[in-house]
């Protein structure tokens, strides 16, 4: 199942690099991702989480905005990641944009965005996906499909124009420590520039770290 590329990418170094903190580039990648034929849902990413002991889980959620203050998506407080989150609020990102062989993965902490955030981007949602939020308690077990369709029906019965935002659902933002920008090659001899904050303390080396903007160095790591 090795897919060898067909041509080389250019190369990505940190002459080439659109800005010297990391929200500028993942601006400039995202934009160029969201005009990629082939990327349907260039906003898809991983979202990785830990229970207070350490078992991981993963699964993909939709990138809903993002800026100098972190990445935003939202979710019901019930699921199995929010109740992670609640007990190890320490999480990773990753966008995949395959045509592209590009990556970006994030490292940082969340914390829950406020409420009227999450009234916000609630009532900017389809009617039927409000309806859709208050049908599923995720990640609860149900006897069967039917159930949630009865239940969405019924709900559409009792709002039939506005549906409000539970309390129980909404924005969590991703505060990053670390952002590495990935682009592949075909000889295999891929790039990898990170930009991270400096630890308390540290005293960089100038020759491999790189003094960015806005208290963000960046380096370059080995394939």
């Amino acid at each position: 199942m090795r897919i060898k590329y067909k041509e080389k990418s250019e190369c990505f170094t940190e002459e080439s690099l659109i800005s010297k903190e990391p929200f500028g580039q993942f601006k400039a990648w995202f934009d160029i991702a969201c005009k990629t034929p082939g990327i349907g849902e260039a906003n898809a990413m991983f979202l990785a989480t830990a229970t207070k002991d350490g078992m991981p889980s993963v699964r993909p959620v939709l990138l809903k905005s993002f800026g100098t203050g972190g990445f935003k998506f939202y979710t019901n407080y019930g699921s199995r990641k929010a109740q992670e989150l609640d007990g190890n609020p320490n999480a990773a990102l990753a966008f995949f944009w395959e045509p592209l062989r590009r990556v970006v993965r994030i490292e940082g902490t969340v914390e829950k965005t406020s409420a009227i955030d999450s009234d916000e981007y609630f009532n900017s949602r389809p009617y039927y996906s409000q309806v859709g939020s208050i049908s599923s308690r995720q990640s609860t077990v149900i006897p069967n499909r039917e159930f949630l369709i009865e239940k969405e029906k019924k709900i559409q019965q009792e709002h039939p124009d506005i549906v409000e935002r539970p309390k129980w659902w909404g924005g969590y933002n991703v505060t990053p420590k670390i952002i590495e920008f990935w682009q592949g090659q075909s000889d295999r001899l891929h790039d990898r520039i990170r930009f991270r904050r400096l630890k308390p303390g540290e005293i960089p080396d100038n020759h491999l770290v790189h003094e960015g903007e806005n208290g963000w160095v960046y380096e370059r790591l080995s394939p």
